[in-house]
């Protein structure tokens, strides 16, 4: 007997209960933009941005996985970051929190059990405390020197109202606004966030090529013959080598343009062991890039022209070299 597979496709009801969820952080977030308050933010950037520690994250539950993600950002931006598990630090982790720390605490209710039975041993050891909490009246937002709230004026969206939905969206959007302000206040650059991100594609993008290029080139005199041209090129494994006139930048030769010069050669029945780098030659000028250029701009010329490697220069001279091998392996292209 063949089974019948049916569809499933929601009601009304079930697609309205999420549309719940939207109207209910719309509601918050309009009322986060009208009741933000920027002189304690900028206080708090002000303290935070000055102090030689880090920003100490903790929070219980679903406020916890928010914080882990914010203590994500700020280190991914420049400033140092931990999460400390609330009820882990009940029982030793107290001890990550060093005289220079600063601490953000996450809860929606203000009153989370774990969270406030760690606050009088961060008073104590003297951590300035921020809280990012619903319920400014509540234990912890009066603990706090800073505190950061939001309001839900139709509830978490949630729709028996007991889920965390709006709530965690809130406490993530003010993580990324402090982040987005001590991001300024530092000055954090995209050369600095490339930095921190060396395995990552958007760190590729950012890289110069400085970063990439070979410092050891081969290089030769225009009066080098062809034996001396082969080696140089064979030795410094890049498939061409720089052409000078004593200090003067001449061009470069590829293993193309051997190829057409000894083809050239034997069409007019020269002697090829007779060659010199003068001869092997371009007609057309080299293709450079300074060293302060991206590497995504070199990876673009390369395609252009249909060329596997720049000569970078500084002042008109060479200083290196940039195959496009380099940029494969760094994931720029």
């Amino acid at each position: 007997m063949e089974h019948e597979t049916k569809s499933f496709v929601g009601s009304t009801s079930d697609i309205e209960q999420g549309k719940g969820v939207l109207r209910s952080t719309l509601g918050a977030l309009h009322w986060l933009s009208e009741h933000w308050q920027a002189e304690s933010v900028s206080s708090w950037v002000g303290s935070v941005s000055g102090q030689q520690g880090r920003i100490v994250l903790s929070g219980m539950g679903k406020s916890g996985l928010i914080a882990q993600k914010i203590s994500s950002t700020f280190v991914s931006t420049g400033s140092p970051s931990l999460f400390m598990h609330p009820a882990e630090a009940l029982h030793g982790d107290l001890g990550m929190v060093i005289p220079g720390d600063s601490v953000l605490l996450l809860s929606n209710s203000g009153e989370s059990e774990e969270i406030l039975r760690i606050l009088p041993r961060l008073s104590r050891l003297g951590i300035p405390i921020a809280a990012i909490t619903s319920n400014t009246n509540s234990s912890l937002g009066q603990a706090a020197r800073w505190c950061f709230s939001y309001q839900l004026p139709d509830g978490e969206g949630c729709p028996i109202d007991l889920a965390p939905m709006a709530s965690t969206t809130m406490q993530l959007i003010w993580g990324d606004m402090l982040a987005a302000c001590l991001m300024s206040r530092k000055g954090f650059t995209a050369e600095r966030f490339a930095e921190l991100h060396p395995g990552g594609s958007l760190g590729a993008k950012l890289l110069k090529i400085k970063d990439l290029m070979h410092l050891l080139y081969p290089s030769i005199e225009i009066t080098a013959g062809l034996i001396e041209t082969l080696k140089s090129i064979s030795d410094g494994k890049l498939g061409m080598a720089v052409v000078m006139d004593g200090g003067i930048f001449k061009g470069v030769i590829s293993d193309g343009d051997i190829r057409r010069a000894l083809e050239h050669s034997q069409n007019h029945g020269d002697n090829p062991l007779q060659l010199k780098a003068s001869d092997i030659l371009s007609g057309h000028p080299p293709y450079t890039i300074g060293s302060d250029r991206l590497a995504a701009e070199a990876a673009g010329m390369m395609e252009n022209h249909k060329i596997t490697f720049l000569v970078v220069v500084e002042n008109t001279k060479p200083c290196g070299v940039i195959h496009i091998h380099d940029l494969l392996n760094a994931k720029v292209i």
